[in-house]
C-alpha cells in the first residue's frame, strides 16, 4: 500500500479513536433511560455539546499534525533512504544516505553509509582485479582501432545481417563526402555502428559477394575475397573488397576433453575496403573524349592535307597559281588541326596529367618536406615566407620535392649562396612554389641548362629531369627578379587540387585520435537481429539502440507559434553513448528570436540567420533516428514541436518514445525534483553544456543509461514495461 494510502487509513482511525466513546456512551445511556431521564440527560448534554465538539475537532485536528510529522519523519524518510540506498548500490556508489530526521532515522542512515563504505572498498578491490585480467584485452582492441584509424583506405567489418560493428575515420569522411543534401549536416553521416551497410550499399552486390566467398571457403581456397564496383545513392562509383570475417564453432567440455561441435571454419562477418573512384572514372571518361575528339576532328583534315601533298608530287610542272592554292590547302587544314589539338589539351588538360600517380597534398607539406631534406642533404639554411596553410596541390610528391631539391643544389654549388626562402603563392587553379634568395643572379640560360640535367644531389642520382617533373604536373617554371629587394627566384607552376573532402579531412585529423574507442564495438558480432528494422516493444531496454536529442526553441508555447532553433542529438548503442554519431543543427525559424530567451540557450539572430528551415532539417533527424526509439528529457514538448509539423513536412515519428522526466517520477517518486540538474546529480554525473541542445543531449543519454539498471532492479526490462510505468506517473499527464 502506498504511504499516502496508509496516512488516509491512519487518519480516519484517529477520528474513529476521537468521536467513538462519545458516541458510543450517548448510545448507551440513551437505550437504557427513561423518558425523563433522557430528558435530563439531553438538558445536560446540549448546552456542552459545541464545546465538547470543538475540543474533539482540535484534539483530531492536532492529531493528524502529529500523525502528518511522524508519517514524514518515519515513513516518507525511510522510502525516500531506501531510494538513496538503491542508487549506491547501482548507479551513483559515491552517493550517501543524508543523516537527517529523528534520532533512529540518523543513526540508521549512518549504519548504511558504513556499511556503504565496506561494500565500496570490497568492491574497488574487485574491479581492480578485474581491470587488471582485462588489460590485456583491451590493449589488443586498442592496437586494432589504431591501425584502422591509420589506413589510408576506407574499412568497415559488418556481421552476417550488415550491421555496421567497426568502421575507421577514412571510411566515415568518405561517405560523410558522398552524403547528399541535410543527411550529411552537421555530422549526420550515413555511417554509424548498429546501422545498416545496406542503407549506403546495394545489398543484392553484398549478397552475391558473400556467397562467392562462402562457395570458395567449402572448395578450401586460401584467399576467400571477392571484389565489385558499386554505386551509392548519390551515383558516386566505389570499388570494394570484401574479406570473410572467420570463427570456429562452439565447443563443449566433456570430462576434461574439448570436442568441436563442428570443426569447419564458418563466416561470421565481413571487412570491406572501400575507395571511392568516382573521380578517377570521370577523368578516363574524359581522357577518352580527349583522344576521340583528336582522332575524329583531324581525320579530315588530315586527308585534305594527304590529297594535297599527293597532288603536288603527281604534278611537278603544275601551273603556280594552282600550286599557291594546294599550298594554302595544306597551310589553312594545318592551322585548323593546331587549332583543334591546342583547344583539346586546354579542355583536357587536368585529365591528361592525371596518367602520372598525382596526389591531393597540402601545399605546406611538401615545403617542409622539401625544406627538412634540403638541411639534412645540403645543410643550407632554409626559411619560409608568407605561407597559406590552406592551400592543396595535385602533385607527385616525392618527383616535386626532388625538384626542389635540386635547385637547391644548383644553386648551392655555382652561386654558392648561404640561405634559401621557400614561399608560397596562389592565383585562380595555379599554386606557385617561388625558390628565392638574394645576391648573385642567374640567367635563363643557365635555367635551361639545369632543366635539361639529370637531377642528381650528391650520390643520389635520378633518371627524371626538372623538365620532366614540370612536364608531369602540366606545369611551367621560370625565372625572375625582385629588382627593390634585391632578390631572384624561380617560379614553379603547379596545378591546384579540387577535393571536395579536403575540409573534412582536416577536421578528422584534429578528431580522430579522440573518437578513435566509438568507432568500433566487436559485441555486436553476436548480437544478430538486434537492430533489426522493426522496434519490438518486448525487446529488453539493454538491446535497443536509442537516439537521445533535445531542442533549443524561440520559446515554451509550441501551439502558439514558437518555433525550433536548435536541434542536437546522440546514438546509444550497445549501451555505449557515442559521442561521434552525432546530429548538431542550427535552424533558421523565420521569426524573430524572443530577447528573453537568448541569455538562457546563448543563440543570436545573426547565429542563425542564413541556417537550413526546419523542412531541410526536421527530414534530416528523421532519417538520423531512423530504427531507434527516441530518447529525451520532458520529451512531450519537443515531440509537439514534430507533431505540429506533420501535416506541412510530410515527416512522422512513429517510433517509441522514452521521458527521462517520466523515468525518474517512476524510480524516485518520492525525491521532489525531476529536473534533469537534479537527475543528474543524484546519478552522480557531470553537468557540461548544458542549454545548448547537444549538450542537453548527451547528458540526458547518460542519464537514462543510469537509469536501466535502477528500472531492472524494479522488474521493468522491457521496452513495454518501461512505456507503461511511465505512463502511469503524474507528469504524463502534462499536455503542451
Amino acid at each position: 500500500m502506498k504511504a499516502k494510502f496508509r496516512f488516509i487509513l491512519a487518519a480516519g482511525v484517529l477520528g474513529l479513536l476521537m468521536t467513538g466513546p462519545f458516541a458510543l456512551t450517548a448510545l448507551l445511556l440513551c437505550a437504557d433511560a427513561k423518558d425523563a431521564e433522557r430528558a435530563a440527560f439531553a438538558e445536560f448534554l446540549l448546552p456542552r455539546l459545541p464545546l465538547g465538539g470543538l475540543m474533539t475537532l482540535l484534539g483530531f485536528i492536532g492529531g493528524v499534525i502529529l500523525l502528518r510529522s511522524l508519517f514524514q519523519q518515519y515513513v516518507h524518510g525511510l522510502l525516500r533512504m531506501a531510494e538513496t540506498l538503491r542508487l549506491m548500490l547501482g548507479a551513483n556508489r559515491n552517493f550517501r544516505v543524508a543523516p537527517e530526521g529523528p534520532p533512529e532515522i540518523r543513526e540508521l542512515a549512518r549504519a548504511a553509509n558504513d556499511l556503504a563504505q565496506q561494500r565500496d572498498e570490497l568492491l574497488n578491490d574487485v574491479e581492480a582485479q578485474i581491470g587488471q585480467a582485462k588489460a590485456t584485452v583491451e590493449e589488443e582492441k586498442n592496437r586494432l582501432a589504431a591501425l584502422m584509424s591509420e589506413l589510408a583506405l576506407g574499412v568497415v567489418v559488418c556481421n552476417l545481417d550488415g550491421r555496421i560493428l567497426l568502421y575507421n575515420s577514412r571510411a566515415r569522411l568518405q561517405f560523410k563526402a558522398l552524403a547528399q543534401g541535410p543527411t550529411s549536416m552537421s555530422g549526420g553521416a550515413l555511417i554509424g555502428l548498429g546501422r545498416s551497410i545496406f542503407s549506403i550499399l546495394e545489398r543484392g552486390q553484398i549478397t552475391h559477394s558473400l556467397e562467392n566467398i562462402q562457395q570458395r571457403l567449402r572448395r578450401g581456397s586460401a584467399e576467400p575475397t571477392a571484389n565489385f564496383i558499386t554505386s551509392t545513392r548519390n551515383g558516386a562509383l566505389l570499388r570494394c573488397q570484401m574479406a570473410p570475417v572467420l570463427g570456429r564453432a562452439e565447443t563443449t567440455k566433456e570430462e576434461g576433453v574439448v570436442t568441436p561441435i563442428g570443426a569447419d571454419l564458418q563466416v561470421t562477418g565481413y571487412v570491406l575496403t572501400i575507395e571511392n573512384i568516382t573521380r578517377n572514372f570521370e577523368r578516363e571518361a574524359e581522357r577518352d573524349q580527349a583522344l576521340q575528339a583528336l582522332t575524329d576532328g583531324n581525320r579530315a583534315a588530315l586527308g585534305n592535307i594527304r590529297a594535297a601533298v599527293e597532288t603536288l608530287i603527281d604534278s611537278p610542272e603544275m601551273e603556280a597559281d594552282y600550286r599557291a592554292r594546294f599550298m594554302r590547302v595544306i597551310a589553312d587544314e594545318a592551322a585548323a588541326m593546331s587549332g583543334k589539338l591546342e583547344s583539346t589539351m586546354s579542355r583536357f588538360a587536368d585529365s591528361l596529367k592525371t596518367r602520372w600517380p598525382l596526389e591531393d597534398v597540402l601545399a605546406v607539406d611538401i615545403l617542409a618536406a622539401a625544406a627538412r631534406r634540403i638541411e639534412d642533404k645540403l645543410q643550407l639554411p632554409i626559411k619560409h615566407e608568407s605561407q597559406d596553410a590552406s592551400l592543396w596541390m595535385r602533385v607527385d610528391s616525392f618527383a616535386l620535392i626532388q625538384a626542389i631539391t635540386f635547385l637547391a643544389s644548383r644553386l648551392q654549388d655555382h652561386y654558392e649562396i648561404r640561405e634559401l626562402r621557400l614561399r608560397l603563392a596562389t592565383e585562380g587553379k595555379m599554386v606557385f612554389v617561388d625558390l628565392i634568395w638574394s645576391g648573385t643572379t642567374v640567367s635563363s640560360e643557365t635555367l635551361y641548362t639545369w632543366e635539361l640535367e639529370p637531377m642528381n644531389v650528391g650520390a643520389e642520382t635520378s633518371p627524371l629531369t626538372l623538365r620532366d617533373v614540370i612536364d608531369r604536373h602540366g606545369g611551367e617554371i621560370w625565372y625572375q627578379r625582385e629588382k627593390a629587394a634585391h632578390r631572384a627566384f624561380f617560379r614553379i607552376v603547379l596545378p591546384a587540387a579540387a577535393t571536395p573532402d579536403a575540409a573534412v579531412i582536416d577536421q578528422a585529423q584534429h578528431l580522430h585520435s579522440d573518437s578513435r574507442p566509438e568507432y568500433y564495438d566487436f559485441d555486436l558480432f553476436a548480437a544478430r537481429d538486434a537492430a533489426g528494422s522493426g522496434i519490438d516493444p518486448e525487446r529488453k531496454l539493454t538491446e535497443l539502440t536509442y537516439s537521445v536529442f533535445d531542442t533549443e526553441t524561440t520559446g515554451l508555447q509550441p501551439s502558439e507559434g514558437d518555433e525550433i532553433i536548435q536541434l542536437g542529438a546522440v546514438r546509444i548503442v550497445n549501451n555505449r553513448l557515442l559521442r561521434q554519431e552525432i546530429f548538431d543543427q542550427l535552424v533558421d525559424p523565420g521569426i524573430p528570436l524572443k530577447p528573453e530567451g537568448i541569455p538562457i540557450h546563448g543563440i543570436t539572430e545573426a547565429m542563425v540567420n542564413g541556417q537550413p528551415r526546419l523542412d531541410v532539417v526536421l527530414p534530416a533527424f528523421h532519417e538520423f533516428c531512423a530504427e531507434t526509439v527516441l530518447v529525451a528529457h520532458n520529451a512531450a514538448f519537443d515531440m509537439r514541436f514534430f507533431q505540429l509539423k506533420e501535416d506541412s513536412l510530410g515527416v512522422r515519428f512513429t517510433q517509441p518514445v522514452l521521458d527521462t522526466l517520466l523515468l525518474s517520477a517512476v524510480i524516485h517518486p518520492n525525491q521532489e525534483s525531476h529536473r534533469l540538474e537534479s537527475i543528474a546529480e543524484r546519478l552522480g554525473i557531470n553537468v557540461i553544456g548544458r542549454h545548448t541542445a547537444l549538450g542537453d543531449a548527451f547528458v540526458t543519454g547518460e542519464v537514462f543509461l543510469k537509469m536501466i539498471p535502477l528500472l531492472a532492479d524494479m522488474g521493468i526490462v522491457t521496452l513495454r514495461q518501461a512505456l507503461d510505468a511511465a505512463q502511469k506517473t503524474y507528469f504524463a499527464r502534462v499536455k503542451y
